[in-house]
């Protein structure tokens, strides 16, 4: 279901800012004339409202909750993403209320808001806010022009590409800082140290890649890094609590990024 959601969002997301794609992805299906848009974002809503039935039918219907703000946000996010910081802000919570749904679906939670649970959140949200800041160098030429001031486009991309290096360190700087105020009820784990390492070593890789490569074919061949190192750092959060469940999403979550993403090869697209 959180996959399908993605999926609808991707395409609502497309739809709300072809006139930048006109400029950044001329060769998406939606400003080639491949894809009908109001079909398109017809068929979203239809299986959105299917996935918002099971989830009341045979989930828990608290789960409705996130379900339809991360689509809400979405929409907020491609207005927002205009004025700098904001549309990061904006983003990183959209994304993070798929964890939100999935703890509510689950069963029942019982206390919903503890310390814990608010700092690994808090956690999640800033992961997924740089996750998106990385996204912005493709769309560079397309956002400028049309006057969306991302933070890249703020700060152009001499400057952009230096903070994309330093991003690559907050993640693991905001962990330690919430572990060691004992912010997080779960103790580290030999898992959780490895994934913790290799994670890092892909953030710290992704960084320098938009570092080395802020414009042109290569930069957009390395968000699948870039999402990879973001989705798998979320997956290694899960060892503080499951081991096994985090290995398993973790390898999955590598393999397949890279599997879907090579799906496209036109970069213009």
């Amino acid at each position: 279901m959180l996959f399908l959601a993605w999926g609808i969002n991707q395409i609502i997301n497309d739809f709300l800012g072809m006139k930048e794609d006109r400029i950044n992805a001329p060769n998406r299906p939606m400003i080639s004339g491949k894809l009908n848009p109001i079909i398109a974002v017809l068929v979203s809503v239809a299986v959105m409202t299917v996935m918002g039935l099971v989830t009341l039918l045979y989930l828990e219907p608290v789960a409705l909750i996130p379900l339809f703000a991360g689509c809400i946000l979405n929409i907020i996010y491609e207005y927002m993403k205009a004025y700098g910081i904001w549309g990061n802000i904006v983003f990183g919570l959209m994304i993070t209320q798929c964890t939100i749904f999935g703890f509510f679906a689950s069963g029942p939670v019982g206390v919903v808001a503890t310390k814990s649970r608010v700092s690994i959140l808090l956690l999640l949200w800033i992961m997924n806010g740089i996750m998106t800041f990385y996204t912005y160098f493709k769309d560079y030429e397309g956002d400028k022009k049309n006057k969306i001031e991302t933070l890249v486009v703020k700060f152009d991309i001499k400057v952009a590409r230096i903070i994309a290096l330093i991003l690559s360190f907050v993640p693991i700087l905001a962990f330690v800082f919430i572990y060691l105020n004992d912010f997080v009820v779960a103790r580290v784990n030999n898992v959780f140290i490895f994934l913790a390492l290799v994670t890092l070593i892909l953030q710290v890789h992704n960084g320098y890649l938009f570092y080395k490569y802020p414009k042109g074919d290569k930069t957009y061949y390395s968000l699948s890094n870039n999402f990879r190192a973001y989705v798998c750092a979320q997956a290694a959060i899960i060892s503080l609590f499951n081991k096994e469940v985090s290995l398993m999403l973790y390898i999955i979550s590598y393999i397949f990024i890279g599997f879907f993403f090579d799906l496209y090869k036109d970069t213009r697209c």
